[in-house]
């Protein structure tokens, strides 16, 4: 049985995207409320929050959020290794009382070594993933054990640890995770409730969701279990060729404003994730129906940055690929981000929902 069909949006401190140079304060509060709200009314489930070393708290900012926001859900970046375990437990135990069972937990090992180093961490990226493996276990155990516990690892030790407050949501607030290594596939088999990866193609896709299923199995936990979020950008207008005359402008001032660093953005990729999208982009401008690459070459694929361009109703036909493969979860984004996100509530969502039930009630006769 097919999971639920869920969305996630995104917000920031402060608006900008890879066409709109951030402007103003580091921290624009009005508009971190404005964006929660646009989402919700929007018929969002969530918004990630994200992670660098020099940006605002993402805990902080999930609390702001949710103070202007009544169903909206909370997918906050976190980084293991900066806070003690236990500590982090608590934090999102207490966050998840406050926004009334929002909270979620998005892990990020870490891909940049410098920006792991901004904030004082040396470890290599194997020492990551065993540190992370350790960080997970000890907050699943702070949130869903009664007693005290002792722990002893390489990284972590604790004697007597427990929280008196749990999450809401039992067992416990959702995991997810994301990392296409061995390391990561072998840590996501362990952990992770969601696992999170960028727009690859379809085929791309049927091979990530295979080897996480395997590494699932191999953990003894039920492959049927684990669900499935892709990362993509839609690019949308009323007509194909209006959507692509989009894209191309797109494109255009991303080389506007990044001049000689899109020439250096072919570098070597610092995660296994980032070259799976920059292999996906050597097959052409255009991958499977409407994968657009050319943003993800232009910039080293670094980040979500593949796009599915077309209309509402050709972007909604090409999302339910995925989803016919094990997808149940769209992480969506606009480089236009509050328009877009806007746009998406009024067209995409509604589009891809629909399809999503006529294809269930199909398979259901």
């Amino acid at each position: 049985m097919a999971h639920p069909l869920q969305f996630i949006g995104f917000t920031s401190h402060r608006a900008g995207s890879e066409i709109h140079p951030p402007s103003g304060p580091i921290l624009d509060t009005d508009y971190v409320i404005r964006m929660a709200q646009a989402h919700e009314e929007a018929g969002f489930d969530r918004v990630l929050i994200a992670w660098h070393s020099s940006t605002p708290d993402g805990m902080a900012l999930a609390q702001l959020a949710a103070v202007h926001t009544k169903r909206l859900q909370f997918m906050i970046a976190h980084r293991p290794g900066f806070i003690a375990p236990t500590l982090a437990a608590r934090q999102f135990a207490t966050f998840d009382h406050i926004s009334g069972g929002r909270a979620s937990i998005h892990i990020i090992t870490g891909g940049s070594p410098a920006e792991q180093r901004a904030d004082g961490d040396w470890l290599d990226h194997a020492e990551r993933y065993a540190r992370t493996d350790e960080f997970v276990t000890l907050l699943r155990r702070v949130w869903t054990e009664d007693k005290p516990f002792d722990f002893e690892g390489t990284y972590y030790k604790v004697a007597g640890a427990h929280s008196a407050i749990k999450p809401v949501q039992k067992p416990h607030v959702p995991v997810f995770f994301g990392g296409s290594s061995d390391d990561a596939i072998r840590f996501a088999g362990r952990h992770a409730d969601i696992y999170a990866f960028w727009g690859e193609t379809l085929d791309q896709a049927r091979e990530t969701i295979a080897r996480v299923r395997r590494s699932v199995a191999e953990a003894g936990r039920d492959p049927a279990s684990i669900r499935f979020s892709l990362s993509v950008r839609p690019v949308m207008a009323a007509t194909e060729e209006a959507a692509w005359k989009r894209a191309d402008r797109i494109l255009e001032r991303i080389k506007e404003l990044r001049g000689d660093a899109v020439e250096q953005g072919n570098s070597k990729p610092q995660s296994i994730g980032s070259a799976r999208l920059l292999e996906a982009a050597k097959g052409g401008r255009v991958r499977d129906k409407r994968l657009w690459t050319e943003v993800a070459a232009a910039v080293g694929a670094g980040a979500n940055t593949t796009a599915l361009v077309g209309t509402p109703e050709q972007v909604a036909e090409a999302m339910i690929d995925y989803r016919a493969l094990g997808v149940d979860t769209f992480l969506i984004r606009g480089f236009d981000p509050e328009e877009d996100a806007v746009e998406y509530g009024r067209s995409l969502l509604p589009a891809v929902r629909h399809l999503d039930a006529r294809g269930l009630s199909v398979a259901a006769e």
